[in-house]
């Protein structure tokens, strides 16, 4: 078969042609915030959309589309859904076993303030994930916990994925760097390294890392909720941007997040020692959204009742409560233990094949000035099913299960009720990725970033709203880098700035689309038991992430033109 060559600008307008590009991503928004469609059958017509885009728009060979498009469902069960079913099947094992029910008790003892639980458990317990695994899992985790802490689906589901913004960066122990850092040195400018990158976007990511969990409680509790505890949250914020800025610049961004979410729980847990707010705050429901409903069912189609909020105050014997934290420490070891380089090259060789996708792989070529010069796109599906972060996960979920002396045919069981649960839900997130491969090698999704590099001086602001447009379209901040860091290199060096700054800012921006990607979205409805709603989640999230991404571009343009700004800047 022959190489085919993306077209940027098939209809000799770049107007026109953008218009035509963004077709599909309007199409799965729209039926997802305004349409009464489920979401599975949203991302399918979008797929539908993106198909026909790329072969009668674009010019794409069907054939190759179909395999682009074959090809992105994949990587969406693996790695993907096999990290959805199996952190909710270890949630589901601890409902029904009642482990669940006395860990909410312990914390509700722990931290009775729903908006000191926010910042514990939506952003440290919740970056701890990110930096150790990423690829959904902190939402998973953290939206479970927080429905079952009696928090509304809405509110668990909008705040888990507003929290989950500030790690994005470093997510997967440093993933997004080291991916961006191998994408831009495609020219040989080997100063373009994961350090130099990671420490530029540890430049730019603690002012956020600050900000968001003001951020966060200003959007559960109101602004007067906020300022009653601003002690606790400057403590929780300002610790992890400080472990976020001194880790990134002086060691590297392999351990930011882990390290900074571990710090920052601790010192967060050693200031409520000495310091509570004069008023606990105890509702579960969203300030000022008289629409939303306390939750009164577990996620995920559990098998027992969430606790209501009188059981809450209960209070557990010590024994019960460490063994109820058990089978949570056990995932955060195992998560641990996959996510390092160190297991991953001693369990790769055993067993870790690699598919080229025949018909795609090497045979579509990304053209200037998307990159610098012609780029053939490889198309392997690697299936390292033994160091996925879902395998370990749910080798965690089997140990925990006997543990808790389940019964191996009860184990199988449960697990076959949870795929069932979740198969609408694991055939969205299948679509979302193959929609995102599909506008990938057919060139759509660079016409959209051509659009944001035209734009001349303000390319600073706008060049970090490509990084978020990236996440937004593939649902990952490892994919937007690999998408758009070699056109935001070019761009930058043709307009006289640091190609570490653009590089940076692209990562950084990123993580603001985090929370109103269609995949993130479908996770946090999943692991909340709010599935069908998907639409009330991304209205309530999409402005939090606009005007996020806007303050982080403005971030990007003080530090390319404004003095003391520029002095961060890496060159």
């Amino acid at each position: 078969m022959n190489v085919w060559h993306q077209i940027y600008d098939p209809f000799g307008n770049p107007l026109l042609s953008t218009a035509i590009a963004a077709i599909p991503v309007v199409i799965l928004l729209g039926l997802i915030a305004l349409g009464h469609v489920k979401t599975h059958v949203a991302a399918m017509i979008a797929l539908a959309a993106a198909f026909l885009v790329a072969v009668f728009g674009f010019s794409m060979p069907a054939m190759m589309a179909v395999k682009a498009s074959w090809y992105g469902f994949m990587i969406g069960l693996f790695p993907i859904g096999w990290i959805i079913i199996n952190v909710i099947f270890l949630y589901r094992l601890t409902v029904e076993n009642g482990s669940f029910q006395t860990l909410q008790n312990s914390l509700a003892d722990i931290v009775p303030d729903r908006r000191l639980q926010l910042l514990l458990i939506a952003f440290c317990f919740g970056a701890f994930f990110e930096g150790a695994a990423g690829f959904g899992t902190p939402v998973a985790v953290t939206g479970a916990i927080l429905i079952g802490l009696g928090f509304s689906p809405l509110a668990a589901s909008g705040l888990a994925l507003i929290a989950n913004t500030a790690p994005v960066a470093f997510g997967a122990l440093g993933t997004p760097i080291i991916t961006l850092a191998s994408v831009m040195q495609l020219t040989g400018n080997n100063d373009l390294d994961a350090f130099h990158l990671g420490a530029m976007v540890g430049r730019q990511l603690p002012f956020f890392s600050l900000l968001v969990p003001f951020w966060l409680i200003w959007a559960f509790a109101g602004f007067r909720g906020m300022i009653q505890i601003w002690p606790a949250i400057l403590v929780c914020g300002g610790s992890f941007a400080l472990m976020q800025f001194a880790i990134s610049n002086y060691h590297g961004p392999w351990l930011v997040d882990v390290a900074g979410s571990l710090v920052s729980m601790l010192c967060l847990i050693g200031f409520l020692k000495i310091w509570q707010p004069r008023q606990i705050w105890t509702s579960a429901k969203l300030r000022n959204r008289p629409d939303d409903i306390p939750a009164d069912a577990v996620p995920a189609g559990s098998l027992s009742a969430a606790a209501t909020p009188e059981s809450l105050r209960t209070t557990a014997d010590r024994k019960a409560v460490l063994s109820s934290w058990v089978p949570w420490i056990i995932l955060c070891v195992f998560v641990f233990i996959w996510g390092t380089q160190t297991f991953k090259s001693i369990v790769n060789p055993i067993f870790s094949p690699k598919w080229a996708i025949d018909g795609l792989h090497m045979l579509v070529q990304k053209m200037p000035p998307v990159v610098p010069t012609p780029v053939l796109e490889g198309a392997v599906f690697n299936f390292n099913i033994l160091t996925m972060t879902g395998t370990g996960i749910f080798v965690a979920a089997i140990v925990a299960g006997l543990v808790m002396k389940y019964s191996p045919v009860r184990l199988v069981r449960a697990y076959g009720e949870t795929f069932w649960v979740l198969r609408a839900p694991l055939l969205t997130v299948a679509a979302m990725l193959a929609l995102g491969t599909l506008t990938k090698y057919s060139g759509v999704d660079a016409t959209l970033g051509l659009a944001f590099a035209s734009t001349g001086v303000l390319y600073p602001f706008f060049g970090t709203l490509l990084g978020w447009l990236g996440v937004a379209l593939t649902g990952s901040d490892t994919a937007s880098n690999v998408l758009f860091g070699g056109l935001q290199k070019t761009a930058a060096q043709q307009l006289g700035l640091s190609p570490i700054l653009m590089g940076a800012a692209n990562s950084s921006g990123g993580v603001m689309g985090k929370m109103i990607d269609a995949q993130s979205i479908v996770v946090a409805a999943t692991a909340t038991n709010y599935v069908g709603n998907e639409g009330k989640i991304l209205r309530y999230v999409f402005w939090h992430s606009i005007v996020l991404a806007c303050l982080v571009g403005g971030l990007i343009m003080l530090q390319a033109y404004v003095w003391p700004f520029t002095s961060l800047v890496i060159h």
